[in-house]
C-alpha cells in the first residue's frame, strides 16, 4: 500500500509538472509568434500584420501569397532571417543563463561566466583588427575563442579529476579580465577597422541570413534538448554535490554536461550576433519568480522568454531614426530591471 502512495504521489506530480510546463509553453509560444508578426512589420516599409503572416505561411508550406512581390521580398529576405536568428540567440542565451546560475547556485551568474564571451570577442576582434587576411570568417573565429576561453577555463580549474565550482568561478572570472585587456590591448594599438570591432562588441542581428540561422540551430536545438534532459540532475545539484551524490547523481560527469553544452550554446549565439548582456541574467530571473525554481520548468520557458525578449529589443533598435547595436537595448532594459529586483531583494539564490 506505502509503494502504491508514493508511486501515485510520484505520478501525480509528474504530471502537475508537465501540464505547468505545457500551459507556461503554450502561453509563451504565442507571444513569441505574435512579438515576431509585428516585428516584421516594422521598417521603412510598412507591410499590415495580415500580410506578413500570409507571406510567412506561403514561405513555410507553399503556395502563393497576396501581398506584393516587392513586401515578400522584403520579408522572406530581409526582417524574417533577422528576427528568427535574435529568436535564436535569445532563446540559447537564456538557456545557457538559466543553466550557469543553477550550476553556480548563483543569482549573478550568465551566460559568459566561463570566459565564452571574452574568448570570443578575442576571436572576432582579431580577425577584424588583424594586419594581413584571415582566410577564417569572423564567426567561426569568434565560435572558436569561445570554445577554446571555455575549455581552458575549465581545464584550468580541474584537479584530480574533480572541478570544484568556487575554483570554476575565479578561473572564470580571471580568464574574462585577460582576455578583456586582449581585446582592450588590440583595439587600441588597430589604428584601423575600431568602428567595426566596436560595433560587433555591442551585439547587433543587421545583415542576418537564412545561413546563419540554419547554423545557429543547429547547434542551439540539439544542445537545448540535451540540457532538458539534465533538468532534474540540476534540480538535484541545487542541494549540494554530496547530497546530490549520495542520491545517485554522477556528479562530476553532470556537470561537465551541463558546462560544456551551455557553453557551446553561448559560443554560438556569440559567434554570430557579437556580445548581447542582459538576456541570460535578467530572463531567468524573472521567469523564476513566475514559474519558480525546478529546471523541468524553468528551461523551456526560460527559453522561449528570452526568444520573445530579444526580438523584442531589437525590433526597438532598428525602430529609430538611426540603427542601434541591440546589445544597447537589452542593457539599458535589463540594468534598471535587475537594479529594480536587487533593491526589492527579488534577486535570490536559486
Amino acid at each position: 500500500m506505502q509503494q502504491i502512495l508514493i508511486y501515485c504521489k510520484h505520478g501525480c506530480n509528474v504530471m502537475h509538472t508537465s501540464v505547468r510546463t505545457g500551459a507556461w509553453v503554450v502561453g509563451l509560444v504565442g507571444a513569441l509568434v505574435a512579438v515576431t508578426l509585428v516585428s516584421a512589420t516594422i521598417g521603412p516599409v510598412a507591410i499590415g500584420v495580415r500580410s506578413v503572416a500570409d507571406i510567412a505561411l506561403a514561405a513555410l508550406f507553399g503556395g502563393t501569397a497576396g501581398a506584393p512581390e516587392g513586401h515578400r521580398t522584403i520579408v522572406v529576405s530581409i526582417r524574417l532571417p533577422r528576427i528568427v536568428l535574435g529568436a535564436i540567440v535569445g532563446f540559447a542565451l537564456a538557456t545557457a543563463g538559466t543553466v550557469m546560475q543553477g550550476f553556480f547556485r548563483n543569482p549573478m551568474a550568465d551566460p559568459s561566466i566561463v570566459g565564452v564571451s571574452a574568448g570570443a570577442a578575442t576571436g572576432a576582434v582579431a580577425t577584424i583588427v588583424a594586419p594581413v587576411a584571415i582566410p577564417v570568417a569572423l564567426p567561426v573565429a569568434a565560435f572558436a575563442g569561445a570554445l577554446v576561453a571555455a575549455f581552458g577555463v575549465y581545464a584550468l580549474a580541474s584537479e584530480g579529476g574533480r572541478t570544484p565550482v568556487g575554483t570554476l568561478l575565479l578561473a572564470g572570472v580571471a580568464v574574462q579580465t585577460f582576455l578583456g585587456a586582449v581585446v582592450s590591448f588590440m583595439l587600441v594599438s588597430s589604428g584601423r577597422d575600431l568602428r567595426e570591432a566596436v560595433y560587433w562588441l555591442m551585439g547587433h542581428l543587421q545583415h542576418s541570413t537564412w545561413t546563419e540561422v540554419g547554423v545557429a540551430a543547429a547547434v542551439v536545438v540539439p544542445g537545448f534538448l540535451g540540457l532538458l534532459v539534465y533538468a532534474r540532475d540540476l534540480n538535484v545539484l541545487l542541494l549540494g554535490e554530496e547530497d546530490a551524490g549520495s542520491l545517485g547523481i554522477e556528479v562530476e560527469r553532470s556537470k561537465r554536461l551541463l558546462l560544456a553544452v551551455s557553453s557551446l550554446l553561448t559560443a554560438a549565439a556569440v559567434a554570430v550576433a557579437g556580445v548581447i548582456g542582459f538576456v541570460g541574467l535578467v530572463v531567468p530571473h524573472i521567469m523564476r519568480l513566475l514559474v519558480g525554481p525546478d529546471h523541468r520548468i524553468l528551461l523551456p520557458t526560460s527559453a522561449l522568454a528570452g526568444a520573445a525578449f530579444l526580438v523584442a529589443t531589437d525590433t526597438v533598435a532598428r525602430s529609430g531614426p538611426a540603427e542601434l547595436p541591440v546589445g544597447i537595448v537589452t542593457a539599458a532594459v535589463g540594468a534598471p530591471f535587475f537594479l529594480y529586483l536587487l533593491r526589492n531583494r527579488e534577486v535570490r539564490t536559486p
